[in-house]
C-alpha cells in the first residue's frame, strides 16, 4: 500500500470499556487526499475527553487535532476541502459553527451539518471530520 498513515491505533486501548478490536488511524493520505478521523474533545496523546460538558471547549480540541494532524500530513487547514459535523444536539449548532469559524476563516469548505443521537462516548457532544487535498509540489 502507498498510503500514509498517521497515529496508528487500536480500539481495544482507546475505548477499554468496549470489547472492540479494530486497527484504525487519526489520518491516511492516499493519491494527495488527507482523509481524517472525526475529531472530538480528546487529547490525542493521553487520549483524556477534554471540555466536558462545554461544546465550545469540545469543537477547540478537535480543530486543534484536525490542525496538527493535517500538519503531520505534510497538510494544513488552507487544504480542507470539506468538512462534517455531527452535533448531539441542535442547538450546539452556533457555538460549534462561531468555533469553525475561527479556524476557518478564509478557507470556504464545503460543509455537512448532521444531528445524531449520540456519539462514541456520552461526554462527546460535536465530532468533526475533515477532507483535505495537498497542494501540489511547485516545479522545479
Amino acid at each position: 500500500m502507498n498510503h500514509q498513515r498517521i497515529r496508528p491505533f487500536n480500539t481495544k486501548d482507546t475505548y477499554p470499556e468496549q470489547n472492540l478490536d479494530n486497527d484504525l488511524c487519526q489520518a491516511v493520505v492516499a493519491q494527495g487526499v488527507v482523509y481524517l478521523r472525526g475529531q472530538i474533545g480528546q487529547d490525542l496523546d493521553t487520549r483524556e475527553s477534554v471540555g466536558i460538558g462545554d461544546v465550545a471547549a469540545q469543537t477547540e480540541r478537535a480543530m486543534a487535532n484536525i490542525d496538527l494532524l493535517l500538519k503531520e500530513a505534510g497538510s494544513s487547514l488552507d487544504d480542507i476541502v470539506k468538512i462534517t459535523v455531527y452535533l448531539v444536539d441542535p442547538r450546539y449548532r452556533e457555538p460549534v459553527y462561531r468555533t469553525i469559524g475561527k479556524w476557518l476563516k478564509g478557507v470556504f469548505p464545503v460543509s455537512t451539518g448532521i444531528v445524531v443521537q449520540a456519539l462514541a462516548r456520552p461526554e462527546w457532544l460535536v465530532e468533526i471530520d475533515a477532507t483535505a487535498v495537498l497542494s501540489p509540489e511547485p516545479a522545479a
